[in-house]
């Protein structure tokens, strides 16, 4: 997998970044940061400086939900930079009509999950080494992510069916709207209403059981 590079002695955050940095960047930067919609155009002109701040900015929500809906840290990784390439490649196919870019991220970043599924195990199994459940750079998301891999959430939620799964995620753990979840999933509303109501109830079953994730729902 071609790393993103964004440590510091990146070009994004180096010396070579700055030189190549819009001076509309710096000012924004100065009167308290550039808007999604600001950031996506200067990252339509190859501002790198702008695709720094933008993965610094969606970075770890998206490994977030990469993680919580694979339980599998090297595909949260994989997958959140395969957004972020996607992004770099093509900015212009985020279609502002069709809702937020935070949405249409995720929106990206599920479709390269289910293919990802479809290609190997529904779920990767949990047991871990504490140093690989995050990158290391993250204290916080760290934290995070040891505290729900404890008990049986995490092992009830990653046996969800995927259609389950995802409107739990995404309304429950990654507190967007229903429309902004259904924007992500390119589903009615009333479809996130119905998956999320089902997904609860599902995940209630399976924690009130205490470990029986083995069922098959429907």
């Amino acid at each position: 997998m071609t790393s993103l590079a964004l440590d510091g002695g990146s070009a994004l955050h180096g010396t070579r970044g700055a030189e190549r940095a819009s001076p509309i960047v710096r000012e924004m930067v100065e009167d308290g940061g550039p808007t999604d919609e600001e950031l996506l155009a200067l990252l339509e002109t190859g501002d790198v400086v702008a695709f720094g701040r933008f993965y610094d900015r969606f970075h770890e929500s998206l490994f977030r939900f990469a993680l919580r809906m694979s339980g599998s840290t090297s595909v949260a990784e994989d997958v959140t930079q395969e957004v972020f390439l996607a992004l770099l490649d093509r900015p212009s196919r985020f279609d502002r009509a069709r809702g937020g870019l935070a949405p249409y991220l995720y929106g990206v970043a599920r479709n390269k999950l289910l293919r990802r599924l479809e290609r190997d195990r529904p779920y990767v199994p949990v047991e871990l080494a504490p140093e690989e459940i995050v990158p290391a750079s993250s204290a916080a998301l760290s934290g995070l992510i040891r505290r729900e891999r404890t008990g049986l959430v995490w092992k009830a939620l990653l046996s969800l069916p995927i259609h389950y799964r995802e409107a739990v995620v995404l309304c429950d753990l990654q507190r967007l709207s229903y429309a902004e979840a259904a924007a992500s999933l390119a589903c009615p509303v009333g479809t996130v209403r119905s998956r999320l109501h089902r997904g609860r109830e599902v995940l209630a079953e399976k924690l009130a059981a205490g470990g029986a994730f083995g069922r098959k729902v429907d």
